[in-house]
């Protein structure tokens, strides 16, 4: 069996989306292909069992039949890593994902996804970097965008894997906007070479990829829904926070913008309902038009602002949390991908397929060792 282990620079640069789009096409290789993530930091109940939710996301996506006792051998639910520093868990865990590892030696190639950046998981002694180092695995390091910030964090991800005698196998770049730059890839690929590091690929930025529709806002936040609008399935194109002077709001407003306002702030919501609404005000004014309004703290504006949003075909839902804790939930709703969400899935194949060399990464791969 060849394994990979696809370790990132840190959250959110596109290591889910990276495993999503190599396993599509190491199975359409025909590769008896399984998946695992030996360590996950965010666990969810699925038939009955815990488990990460990216392992959740890659059995149900390519229908997988191995267990979660292999695909996600180790998980940190809510108060594990403290009950670890106390002396809490006396379970040998590195045993576990070892066992978790032999179950899958029949297998033509095994994909193993990191958490987080090369030192997540140190504190319970499984950081990414001694993971790979347990299964034997070379690493391939995701980062995301521009020139200075992903050189950067590759090189110093790929130390820690050094200094646990992990190769390094090669980098993926993620969030490259290479229309604008078309040379970005090579300066990229030389920057690397210097420290080097195989740029294995690059993948394009797609807003559309990140970015949650109104319904999954809708539950990701527990809204209480006020106004639908168009289309729940609408594809947001940002966030606002609704902070500043009502004639200052507008002027922050992007494209298919979600505004997250005090639902007391009465002045910047009717402003927004007014600007933005159905009969084209916005557009005649030259504004971008904002597709909906998260209202916080609890508070329901009054029924005559509430009759203006609804005249406007804003999406409205009211939360009882702050600003700021909605706004962290919405942050983690743009970059995290869902089994439920089919059709974002289908486009990260595509992507995949179209940007990177599967057969290059194939080439990095090694065999495995059973002990």
């Amino acid at each position: 069996m060849r394994q990979i282990y696809l370790a990132a620079t840190g959250q959110n640069r596109g290591k889910t989306t990276a495993s999503l789009g190599l396993l599509d096409g190491f199975i359409k290789r025909g590769l008896r292909t399984g998946f695992t993530k030996p360590v996950g930091q965010r666990t969810v109940i699925d038939d009955g069992q815990p488990a990460d939710e990216d392992a959740v996301l890659m059995r149900e996506a390519f229908n997988l039949p191995e267990p979660y006792t292999l695909m996600s051998p180790v998980h940190i639910p809510r108060g594990f890593t403290r009950s670890f520093i106390n002396g809490g868990v006396v379970e040998d865990l590195p045993a576990r994902i070892t066992a978790a590892h032999r179950g899958y030696a029949e297998h033509d190639l095994l994909l193993v996804e990191g958490t987080g950046h090369a030192g997540v998981g140190s504190v319970i002694n499984l950081s990414n970097a001694a993971v790979a180092k347990l299964l034997g695995t070379p690493a391939i390091i995701i980062s995301e965008g521009g020139i200075g910030r992903p050189i950067d964090e590759i090189v110093l991800n790929a130390a820690l894997f050094a200094a646990h005698g992990v190769p390094v196998a090669g980098a993926i770049v993620n969030k490259v906007d290479a229309a604008a730059e078309p040379a970005l890839t090579r300066t990229i690929e030389r920057g690397l070479a210097i420290h080097g590091i195989r740029l294995l690929g690059t993948l394009p930025r797609r807003p559309i990829l990140s970015n949650p529709t109104l319904e999954m806002i809708l539950e990701g936040v527990h809204g209480n829904l006020i106004h639908p609008g168009p289309n729940l399935d609408l594809v947001i194109g940002g966030v606002s926070i609704g902070a500043m002077e009502p004639q200052h709001m507008l002027q922050h407003i992007g494209a298919g913008s979600l505004v997250i306002v005090p639902g007391d702030r009465e002045d910047v919501i009717s402003t927004i309902a007014l600007a933005h609404g159905a009969a084209g005000g916005a557009e005649a004014a030259g504004e971008r038009k904002a597709v909906g309004l998260v209202l916080t703290g609890g508070y329901i504006p009054r029924q005559a602002v509430l009759d203006q949003v609804r005249r406007a075909d804003l999406f409205a839902a009211l939360v009882a949390d702050d600003t700021y804790s909605v706004a962290s939930q919405v942050h983690d709703l743009l970059v995290k991908t869902h089994a439920g969400d089919k059709e974002k899935i289908e486009m990260i194949k595509a992507l995949v397929a179209d940007h990177l060399d599967i057969d290059r990464v194939l080439e990095v791969a090694t065999e495995a060792r059973f002990d």
